[in-house]
Formats: C-alpha cells, sequence, structure tokens
C-alpha cells in the first residue's frame, strides 16, 4: 500500500488539487500546515493536522509548522460565522510558546529530517503595505477570492459583515505557501477541508509568480457520530496542556468515544496499523462491553501527548474513581476525578470530632441521619477509601491538604466533601 493509499483508507483525503499527489508522496517532499496561535496550548481538533504531519514526517516528508503570527493577528474567517477578537503581539508570542511544545512531543525536531517551525509574523512584521498590494495583492482577483467557498459561508453567516481585514486572509495565507516555496522547497500544503479555498489561494500564486506547480491536500473535518465537532467536551476545548485540560479529562475523553466512533478515531490518531486496527473492530464487534479499542485509544493518545507518566497519572486517577485507593492523590487531583459527582462545601468546624453519617448527611449525601446511620452500620459507607461504622468520627487528618475528602456509600456512590 502507498502512502496515498493509505491516507485514504484512514479517512485523510478529502480533496487534492493534482491526482499526481499520490505519485508524488512516493519521493521526498517538503510539507507544511499552519497551525492558528489563538490559545496558549493547541487542541484535540488539532490532533488531525499534527497527526497527518507526523506521517508523512515518518514516511521521509520534510515537514514544517507554520505558526501564524500575522495571520493570527486577523483572524481566519474559514469556519467561523463572526469575527474574531484579535490578538496583540505580545499575546501571539505567549501562545507561540506553548504551541512550540505541544507540537515537540509529536514532531521530531531533531535529527536528520527535523521538523521545522516557522511564524509568519518574521516575514510580514517589515513588508511595507506598498510593497504588499503592488508585488502580492495584484494577483488576485475579487472575484476568484469572493468565489470561495470560505468567504461565501461567511458572507452568508454574518449577513455580509465580513471586514476587508478578514477578507484579505487568503492573500496572507496564499503568500506563505509562495515564501515557503521560495525559501524551503515547500510544495505541498495540507490541512482541514475548511482550508481549500486558502490553500489553492497558495498553489495559485505560486503557478503565477514562478510558473511552478504547487499543491494542496485536505482531509475531512472530524466530527463524532451525532454531528459534534470532534475535541469538544461539554462545550469546552480540550487542550493538549495538562494545565488547561487534565490528564484524567484528557484519557476520559477518548475512553468514551462511542463504537460508532473509536474505529474511525484509530484510523486517523493511532500509528497501529490498519490491521491491527480492523483486529480491534473484530474484538469490539464479539465484546462490545470490554470497551478494547476505546482502551487502545485514549492509552495511545494519552502517552503520545502526555508520555508514561501521564498515562499512569491517568489510569491511575480512572481507578479511584472506580473503587480504588486515593493514597498519594493530591486535592487538586481529587477535585479533577471527581468533578462530576455530588459535592457541597461546609466549615471544618462542622465536621471534625463529630460522626461521619452525620456529616455526610448534612452535607446532603443522604436524605436523612437515619438512612445515613444505616448505611454506616451495615459497613456500605467509606471515607478515603476505608469503612466508616456509625462510631467513626472525623479527624482532621481526613481532610487531605486540609481541603477535602472523598465519601462512598456502597460501591459507585462517590461524594466530595469540601471544607472552607
Amino acid at each position: 500500500m502507498t502512502l496515498f493509499e493509505e491516507l485514504s483508507a484512514r479517512g485523510l483525503v478529502e480533496a487534492t488539487t493534482d491526482p499526481s499527489i499520490a505519485k508524488m508522496l512516493e519521493t521526498p517532499q517538503t510539507v507544511y500546515c499552519g497551525f492558528d496561535p489563538s490559545a496558549a496550548s493547541l487542541q484535540a481538533g488539532n490532533l488531525v493536522s499534527i497527526m497527518m504531519l507526523r506521517r508523512l514526517q515518518l514516511a521521509g516528508h520534510k515537514v514544517i509548522a507554520l505558526v501564524g503570527g500575522a495571520t493570527g493577528l486577523i483572524g481566519d474567517p474559514s469556519g467561523k460565522s463572526a469575527e474574531r477578537n484579535m490578538l496583540t503581539v505580545e499575546k501571539v508570542n505567549e501562545n507561540k510558546k506553548g504551541i512550540r511544545e505541544n507540537l515537540s512531543r509529536i514532531l521530531d525536531f531533531d535529527g536528520p529530517n527535523a521538523a521545522i517551525m516557522v511564524d509568519n509574523y518574521d516575514w510580514y512584521s517589515g513588508l511595507s503595505a506598498i510593497a504588499f498590494l503592488r508585488d502580492v495583492a495584484i494577483n488576485f482577483r475579487v472575484p476568484q477570492m469572493l468565489a470561495k467557498e470560505s468567504v461565501k459561508k461567511r458572507l452568508e453567516a454574518s449577513e455580509g459583515a465580513l471586514t476587508f481585514t478578514e477578507f484579505s486572509y487568503q492573500i496572507l495565507q496564499g503568500n506563505d505557501f509562495l515564501h515557503l516555496f521560495d525559501t524551503y522547497g515547500c510544495t505541498l500544503e495540507v490541512g482541514g477541508a475548511d482550508q481549500w479555498g486558502n490553500i489553492t489561494a497558495g498553489t495559485d500564486l505560486v503557478h503565477r509568480m514562478r510558473g511552478k506547480t504547487a499543491y494542496g491536500l485536505t482531509f475531512p473535518l472530524l466530527l463524532d457520530a451525532s454531528g459534534k465537532k470532534f475535541g469538544k467536551s461539554e462545550g469546552n476545548a480540550l487542550f493538549m496542556d495538562a494545565a488547561l485540560t487534565s490528564v484524567y479529562d484528557w484519557y476520559q475523553y477518548f475512553l468514551r468515544a462511542s463504537d460508532a466512533d473509536v474505529i474511525r478515531y484509530l484510523k486517523v490518531f493511532s500509528l497501529k496499523s490498519l490491521d491491527e486496527i480492523a483486529a480491534l473492530e473484530a474484538q469490539m464487534k464479539a465484546d462490545p462491553e470490554a470497551r478494547i479499542p476505546q482502551k487502545a485509544l485514549a492509552e495511545e493518545l494519552t502517552r503520545l501527548v502526555h508520555g508514561d507518566q501521564g498515562l499512569q497519572t491517568a489510569l491511575g486517577a480512572t481507578q479511584t474513581l472506580f473503587g480504588g485507593s486515593i493514597e498519594g492523590k493530591s486535592a487538586d487531583e481529587l477535585e479533577t476525578i471527581f468533578k462530576d459527582v455530588k459535592s457541597a462545601t461546609l466549615a471544618k468546624a462542622e465536621c471534625v470530632g463529630k460522626p461521619v453519617f452525620m456529616v455526610a448527611a448534612q452535607a446532603g449525601m443522604f436524605k436523612s441521619n437515619g438512612e445515613a446511620r444505616r448505611m454506616a452500620q451495615q459497613g456500605g459507607l467509606s471515607l478515603n477509601g476505608d469503612k466508616a461504622d456509625d462510631k467513626r468520627t472525623f479527624a482532621e487528618s481526613d481532610f487531605i491538604e486540609g481541603r477535602v475528602a472523598v465519601l462512598r456509600s456502597g460501591k459507585k456512590n462517590h461524594f466530595l466533601l469540601k471544607v472552607s
């Protein structure tokens, strides 16, 4: 199977500017993909682009990750229904550092085939408006620009409220391709399907100004089976930075992938062979309750993004949630692990020295003291993993870091008690 055939089989080819790309990818090329510096960390949705570059790098191609320091100051209208807030240069530079760190976990920036990271602010910051209009913008025709699908959709969604600044974005991205073509011999740009208009702006500009052929390849936008955009968890972005999205939440997102989505996710993100993925699919059909493909996906992507230590942290947190020991867990970790269970906050004076069952009832874990006492007498109430009978009282040391304690009734009913 050729590289292009494998990319197609994995669902990573939406459109190409030329069918000869399939043959072209059989010899080393220089390829680039752009990343928007609108946040201090890349997100799970960016993984499609990153893993595309990783596959190309492993196949021997030179890959360039372009961070849009200049274009990020303007905002790409592609896929947007409203104008974005403009960032400052300082904020973009801060975000760029986080993006470099994110990318370095997956792309190899060392060695004979090292990836390159560039910032288009470097070639735009010193370019005058006159030079830009005279040398670059003159090569673009307004009817062609208006015909771009990204522009048409933005105009429709915003009832025509597309600024000239946003409209000019495709000229800037097209010129990025020309710059990388001239500087690095870059001949191929890859990106999501919503970038088609911007990519072809670049291929057209290279052809017009250099008389050479440049190429573009897009991959489908990844949606789950319900049509929801991939990488969004309950309305929030899933960040690659553990300070913004915990390792546990990252792991759980992929572990919760539906049977309808998980094989597709494996094809897109996993470095497992297609044969290995087919075997996982067969296991899922034979024993869907075991969720073997989901576990394989969650473990591989957590290790890829957060390393072996991150994976162990996620596995330990998952085990804790399902009745394992909380020993060694910090208060912050416990609040993350149990963020979706019932919780309450009481004054410490209302807890210390009082029966555990009584405090649990006061916090709202049970409907009454009587119900809580019966649970404790029957051995079904625990505090921080240890049985708490009706004689057990709260001690100051029961609160991890003086902040939280974990109560459980039965095997699965957790309750997080916080103290002020």
